[in-house]
């Protein structure tokens, strides 16, 4: 049997990047000092876990799930190592807790609810009008995401962040094209790519507009605010599967179409890095790979192991 396809991908964190593995991740972030400091952690991802949560669509959600745990685990890391590095305290874990509580409620209120209250008050007279509706709620959400990642893009310490992201993308596009991850083989790579989590968030709100067109206007304003929370797993599920697509054929012009638009929002999230934020990204990739090496030698031991066992029974 083939071996199964696996894509190494990760995200920026503070002053550093992370990357994942098949069987978990590495963050490597550049301390005060200059020193580049990497750890590896093993993760199994949920849709390994249980088969029905590696069925199309489904495991567009368990995935999600995986990237926000894993992300939410390495921004911490990394906030740690640039606080203890600046000889400043750590925040503590309800201060983290809050935070991205904090967070998850401006991202799911203002990029989720609002929009949807804000069209519900709309009056439609038509079949066309209620479908205008639908286009003008998901335009809403665009609009309001792509000013915030603008806006982002203007503070010193985010436009950090996002050279970070730009850093590792050239390091995945070149491991990806060639095999090799050097500061000198990822150069000539862009910052651009079609796996990003930014393409991603842009998808689900172009799935968005289609799949909440299954929910009529009609119904009261709570019932159509709890439809887009629902139905948050079915858009999550489509549009990973069209990422995930549209990364697996590059080559793919109609693929190439869908994913367009966040890849230009990606001219914003991802900046040209400079040679030492290169060499962050590759320490990361080469922490993940470590990772799966060490796990495939342990399968090994482990196989051996029991064929000298069951060759002792047998005896």
């Amino acid at each position: 049997m083939a071996a199964e396809h696996f894509s190494y991908g990760g995200q920026a964190v503070i002053d550093g990047v992370m990357i994942r593995g098949r069987k978990g991740y590495a963050v490597a972030c550049r301390l005060a000092d200059g020193e580049i400091k990497v750890e590896k952690r093993s993760w199994e991802p949920l849709s390994r876990r249980h088969w029905l949560l590696n069925l199309p669509i489904i495991r567009g959600t368990p995935a999600l799930i995986d990237a926000m745990v894993i992300g939410y685990r390495s921004l911490l890391l990394s906030a740690d190592y640039a606080a203890v590095s600046e000889g400043i305290k750590p925040p503590t874990t309800l201060q983290y807790v809050l935070s991205i509580a904090l967070a998850m409620v401006i991202a799911i209120g203002g990029f989720v609810l609002a929009p949807a209250f804000v069209t519900k008050q709309v009056p439609a007279v038509s079949t066309v009008g209620n479908m205008l509706k639908y286009l003008l709620e998901g335009l809403m959400r665009l609009v309001l995401f792509v000013i915030f990642i603008y806006l982002s893009s203007r503070m010193a310490d985010m436009r950090r962040v996002f050279q970070y992201h730009g850093a590792e993308h050239k390091v995945i596009n070149a491991f990806e094209a060639t095999g090799r991850y050097g500061v000198e083989e990822a150069e000539p790579y862009g910052t651009l790519h079609q796996r990003c989590g930014t393409s991603f968030i842009f998808t689900v709100m172009i799935v968005g507009i289609l799949v909440h067109a299954l929910v009529s206007w009609q119904h009261g304003v709570l019932v159509v605010l709890a439809s887009r929370l629902l139905l948050l797993p079915v858009v999550a599920g489509v549009s990973y599967e069209l990422i995930r697509l549209a990364g697996r054929h590059k080559r793919s012009r109609i693929l190439s179409i869908l994913v367009a638009p966040g890849m230009w929002l990606q001219r914003i999230t991802t900046q040209p890095p400079t040679p030492d934020m290169v060499e962050v990204a590759i320490q990361a990739l080469e922490g993940a790979l470590e990772l799966d090496e060490e796990s495939k030698s342990r399968g090994v031991e482990e196989s051996k192991t029991a064929g000298e066992s069951g060759r002792a029974d047998a005896q």
